[in-house]
């Protein structure tokens, strides 16, 4: 598993939003999510009849970018990663608690098991700037 540097921690726990992109037969497609990190793995949620849900059932390769972007102070983590999907049991709803908590947007349009999936991302490749 990738490891991250301590700087590279702190950035990806004080931000919320990212870019990420799947593929299926070499169509990328990129949308912006909300995610989760802990311990070296991010979690975002999906709705099972999204793209990135059918994309990432047939292809679990996934990258993704956090990145703020100040001119001439840009910073970056870029990661390369593969998923799967957390529908259901005590990891569902420890997810769930915490991504209740976290975002005002599950509040608003709340779900239950079975209704929308978690995606666990292990990070496999990963490159960051601008974070010294």
């Amino acid at each position: 598993m990738v490891e991250f540097t301590q700087k590279e921690i702190d950035f990806l726990e004080n931000n919320e939003a990212c870019r990420i992109a799947t593929s299926h037969k070499d169509i990328p497609h990129v949308t912006p999510v909300t995610y989760y990190f802990e311990n070296g793995y991010f979690y975002i949620a999906t709705d099972y009849d999204t793209k990135k849900y059918s994309n990432l059932k047939k292809n679990n390769n996934i990258a993704f970018a956090v990145d703020i972007y100040l001119a001439g102070k840009h910073k970056a983590v870029i990661i390369q990663g593969t998923t799967e999907f957390i529908e259901k049991g005590l990891d569902f709803k420890r997810l769930y608690d915490i991504f209740y908590k976290k975002f005002a947007w599950v509040k608003e349009m709340p779900w239950k098991e079975g209704e929308a999936p978690f995606v666990k991302i292990t990070p496999r490749k990963k490159t960051s700037w601008g974070l010294n």
